[in-house]
């Protein structure tokens, strides 16, 4: 994701409070938010979901009342955001065989 000029502390933030809030969400693997080293407007979310019915569910949850919702992330974008959807195969850190 793209920030305006200067907001990507603002957008890192609000997506660290999205990631906190999706801790212990059923289906939740793993939720990173990212700044790019050399341009710090440049944020990174990267996902790993069980299945796909989680992370739908997760999208269709209703945000906290005090917590940030997508318009106030899409606020802070210069852009629509790139989105790249991948089949994760295995590798360090992730657990595939069904073990907790």
């Amino acid at each position: 994701m793209t920030a305006h000029p200067g907001s990507g502390g603002a957008l890192a933030a609000l997506l660290l409070e999205v990631a906190e809030r999706l801790r212990g969400f059923p289906g939740c693997e793993i939720y990173l938010i990212s700044q790019d080293g050399t341009d710090p407007d440049t944020v990174h979310v990267t996902e790993v979901w069980r299945d796909d019915a989680s992370a739908q569910a997760a999208l269709a949850a209703p945000p906290p009342a005090d917590g940030p919702t997508p318009a106030d992330v899409l606020a802070l974008l210069s852009a629509p955001p790139l989105r790249t959807d991948l089949t994760v195969l295995g590798g360090v850190g992730l657990l595939t065989d069904g073990r907790p």
